[in-house]
């Protein structure tokens, strides 16, 4: 059995100045989305693209600004509302009280996918040739944001069996071992999902089906991961047993499904 290090959340102290690790988790996924988009580009069909449809390095830096615009927007009012609605109807000015925590995955990829629709729109590029782009690139930074819980020693998991050998005590989750939910998703979520994107990505494939593996591969493993990690407290397990987390990833695989197979037809 193992006892989380419980890290000191402040990276850096600078005067009054507080440096989180959380937040620089943020900008590592941030740095390693604009490095990998430089590499994208590398990657059939935007290395042939030539003309008005020819990306660009500045539309990285464009589309990383309105995606991180998508992430904090999103993620926050999508926790308001999957989580806690009652609460933050009561109390609507927590909404923007973002040091208190409270982001939701799924909120910021509806803020990321509309970020998206927006880039296509003014650069009169095909939507599904922007979501392509993106996907390969988005799992490392996931990967940073899970790698974050587990330094915060949030978000833990269920209770485990004594005998799991990583096993894990987390300070006030009581005095038995868990899953050390946090770095089964990192290892799922965000590497196994990157290195599986990126080999695909790497070939010409019809529009859409990059983004929909997406969608189908990251919703099925947070399905499996949720097994694992402790429903939150103020929800708990909802109809058929399932966590709040497994309900939103459920439309995600079904659109991923439908994309897919829309992509795939001659």
């Amino acid at each position: 059995m193992l006892t989380h290090p419980q890290i000191d959340p402040v990276a850096l102290q600078l005067g009054p100045l507080a440096v989180h690790w959380y937040g620089l988790t943020y900008l590592a996924a941030f740095g390693l989305f604009f490095w990998l988009a430089r590499l994208r580009l590398r990657h059939q069909p935007f290395a042939s693209l030539k003309g008005p449809q020819a990306w660009q390095p500045r539309d990285i830096e464009d589309i990383l600004f309105l995606g991180v615009m998508g992430v904090i927007l999103g993620g926050r009012i999508g926790y308001c509302l999957f989580y806690k609605p009652g609460y933050y109807a009561a109390h609507p000015l927590e909404v923007f009280a973002v040091w208190q925590g409270g982001m939701s995955f799924h909120g910021g990829l509806i803020g990321v996918a509309l970020a998206e629709v927006w880039f296509a729109w003014s650069r009169h590029k095909p939507l599904l040739q922007v979501a392509d782009f993106v996907a390969p690139c988005v799992p490392t930074g996931l990967a940073m944001g899970r790698l974050g819980n587990f330094i915060n020693g949030e978000l833990w998991g269920r209770v485990a069996s004594a005998d799991l050998p990583w096993g894990m005590v987390f300070r006030g989750a009581g005095e038995l071992p868990r899953h050390p939910s946090q770095v089964y998703q990192f290892l799922g979520e965000g590497l196994l999902l990157f290195v599986v994107l990126w080999w695909y990505a790497r070939r010409p494939r019809l529009p859409g089906q990059v983004s929909a593996l997406f969608l189908m591969g990251y919703g099925m493993l947070r399905f499996v991961a949720e097994f694992f990690r402790e429903p939150d407290a103020h929800l708990g397990l909802l109809s058929l047993g399932m966590s709040m987390g497994q309900w939103l990833c459920v439309p995600m695989v079904v659109a991923g499904a439908v994309v897919w197979r829309r992509a795939s037809k001659p």
